[in-house]
């Protein structure tokens, strides 16, 4: 029998199928606790999951007046209210990065674990919700693309695509071309229909005007949500800190402790994060910042107003 993964470099199917009971703390319907960040001062409400046409029934105390249908209760000379209920089977896309560049971490966990058990998160709590689920999931050199279908057999799907992408990046892995991000930003364009909700994690590498414009389109007509991933080192690196970076056939050692070396990644990641962050002020999108450095459940948690759990 193989070894079981260390769960802080790899995750497999079973630990993300366990995530199922945790996720009940979490929600991705319209109605958010005053302090999520779904429901901020600068980030527009979700649109929810529309309504659906129930019936047209006779005004009795206590029914909202904006529910009167005016021009039936004008021809019947009797108030009349149109009853909608919340539609079920909402599209939900989740985007998730495993390129090698989310194959990096310090404190606790490599980037591409922290996407891959918030995806997964997510990807429980919105079936759960009557949803259905799909998701595109991308490396450097491969994507899978899965429509979002109803059942927990397209969330198994999903989990399994996100474990066999994640336990495929290793550090003498090699790298000759690199996915960018657009990518899979254009196959969800293709996919996702309007009135979808799209959940994206990524650490944002390689983003630029193009991906700006694409997340933009995206959120146009569907409710977008970005997670993006960070490890804690990116923006406060120790003073005596060495690490070695390799793309799978070159490697170099990075001495963190030199002045040019630590001005210039910290630069780096605090740019790509800013320019995230720019989207919610100018679009309304919701972003909702991981760390690797932390437990992933308690930081959504946070991130969506809930009280810490007991």
């Amino acid at each position: 029998m193989a070894p079981a993964p260390d769960p802080r470099i790899h995750t497999d199917l079973a630990h993300l199928r366990r995530l199922a009971g945790p996720a009940r703390q979490l929600s991705f319907l319209p109605r958010q606790p005053a302090r999520s960040a779904m429901n901020g001062r600068h980030a527009s409400r979700l649109r929810g999951r529309g309504l659906d046409f129930e019936e047209l029934r006779d005004y009795r105390i206590g029914d909202d007046p904006r529910t009167i249908d005016w021009k039936v209760t004008a021809r019947t000379g009797e108030p009349y209210v149109r009853v909608f209920t919340e539609e079920r089977d909402r599209p939900a896309l989740l985007l998730v990065d495993q390129r090698m560049t989310m194959f990096f971490g310090t404190t606790r966990n490599m980037k591409s674990v922290t996407a891959a058990e918030a995806a997964a998160l997510a990807a429980h709590r919105i079936r759960a919700q009557g949803d259905r689920v799909g998701g595109i999931v991308f490396g450097d050199d491969a994507r899978a693309e899965l429509r979002p279908k109803s059942g927990d057999a397209a969330l198994n799907r999903l989990l399994g695509a996100i474990a066999r992408a994640n336990c495929a990046l290793h550090a003498e892995r090699e790298v000759t071309t690199q996915q960018p991000l657009n990518a899979p930003l254009e196959a969800a364009a293709r996919i996702a229909k309007t009135g979808s909700l799209i959940l994206i994690f990524s650490d944002f590498d390689e983003a630029d005007d193009r991906t700006e414009k694409l997340i933009r389109r995206l959120a146009q007509h569907n409710d977008v949500i970005l997670f993006p991933i960070a490890d804690p080192s990116g923006l406060n690196l120790p003073e005596e800190f060495r690490f070695v970076a390799s793309d799978g056939q070159l490697q170099v050692e990075l001495d963190a402790g030199a002045g040019e070396t630590r001005s210039g990644i910290e630069s780096v990641v605090s740019a790509r994060m800013a320019r995230v962050l720019d989207w919610t002020r100018k679009y309304g999108i919701p972003v909702l910042p991981l760390t690797a450095g932390e437990e992933t459940l308690p930081q959504m948690r946070g991130l969506m107003g809930l009280p810490e759990a007991r």
